[in-house]
């Protein structure tokens, strides 16, 4: 039987694809992000509302969603209300997913109408295939202001568009950053339970690229140049807030170990993406070293410059422990 190229709203079969959001603490964006999904073109969807532990109204915000359309749109949480993370929110999401194809959409993103439609094409079209992505849309003009308008544009996935990728050829690209790491993607949901969804280890920062690489090492994945994904940029986002805190180049060292352990139990050990992952690795760690030692003496600086007798003389210094 011939599977006609959309769902319609009547449908009362499976859903063919399921969109996961996860959110914590998401009220600004998280009814935007939700009317997206309603305003796709493909209309056969489940929509899932994963909350990671929200303390703001975004928790009643997602329930009243699930209770006004029951059929299509479920509330989830973890045990006790706990904040578990994006990596274990993800895959309670997709533990409870019944669509086909999985799709991600974070709380402060938005997908274009099109979106679905575009992406289920691709891979009915290549049932090898197991993921298909697109470039982001570097998306500041959500305020209305004409400036930040003025500075939207798409990123280039930094590799040859509309073609498929066989494993494992796509992770040197991003793991050198010359491609970007697949974002913004529809994935079968027999190839998430194949390679066992998200690394809970990784709670939030490179837990995407955790996934991707597995994604990338298992399956062959399309690479389009259709944007489908409006990436919102706010000073609160997590990456925002993770290099304001100085926190990124410590969790892409951990990917780093990650992939180069992973790759070796994969039985690709010495290959081209296990090289670039360890020369991305002992860079990675040289950095580190330098900055630490920069900080070193910056508190060193500090400490001579401090009045004696404040608690700050670098005697006392040396003898607490590091934060």
């Amino acid at each position: 039987m011939t599977r006609p190229p959309r769902g319609t709203a009547g449908d009362s079969r499976v859903p063919e694809v399921s969109v996961i959001v996860i959110f914590k603490d998401a009220e600004p964006f998280l009814t935007a992000a939700i009317a997206s999904v309603y305003a796709q073109t493909f209309l056969n969807w489940e929509l899932l509302l994963v909350d990671d532990g929200s303390t703001d109204a975004s928790s009643a915000l997602a329930r009243r969603n699930a209770e006004l359309d029951g059929r299509r749109v479920r509330y989830l949480e973890h045990a006790d209300h706990a904040n578990r993370g994006m990596s274990a929110t993800r895959n309670l999401g997709i533990a409870h997913a019944r669509g086909e194809f999985v799709a991600f959409l974070d709380a402060d993103d938005e997908l274009v109408p099109n979106a679905l439609e575009d992406q289920i094409a691709i891979l009915r079209a290549h049932p090898r295939v197991g993921m298909v992505y697109g470039p982001l849309e570097y998306w500041y003009g959500w305020t209305g202001d004409p400036e930040d308008q003025a500075r939207d544009f798409v990123h280039p996935i930094g590799v040859p568009v509309d073609r498929i990728y066989e494993p494992p050829s796509l992770i040197p690209h991003f793991v050198q950053n010359v491609g970007f790491a697949p974002a913004g993607v529809l994935v079968r949901r027999e190839l998430l339970e194949r390679v066992g969804g998200y690394e809970d280890s990784f709670p939030g920062l490179y837990e995407d690229q955790v996934f991707a690489a597995k994604v990338c090492r298992t399956a062959p994945v399309f690479a389009s140049g259709r944007c489908w994904y409006r990436y919102r940029q706010h000073p609160s986002s997590c990456c925002l807030s993770a290099q304001r805190e100085g926190r990124l180049e410590a969790s892409r060292r951990l990917f780093l170990r990650w992939l180069v352990a992973y790759l070796d139990d994969e039985g690709l050990t010495g290959s081209h993406a296990w090289q670039q992952a360890r020369k991305e690795l002992r860079r990675s760690s040289r950095t580190g070293r330098l900055l630490a030692r920069v900080v070193a003496a910056r508190r060193l600086v500090l400490q001579r410059a401090a009045p004696a007798g404040d608690g700050s003389s670098a005697t006392s210094s040396r003898a607490s422990p590091t934060k």
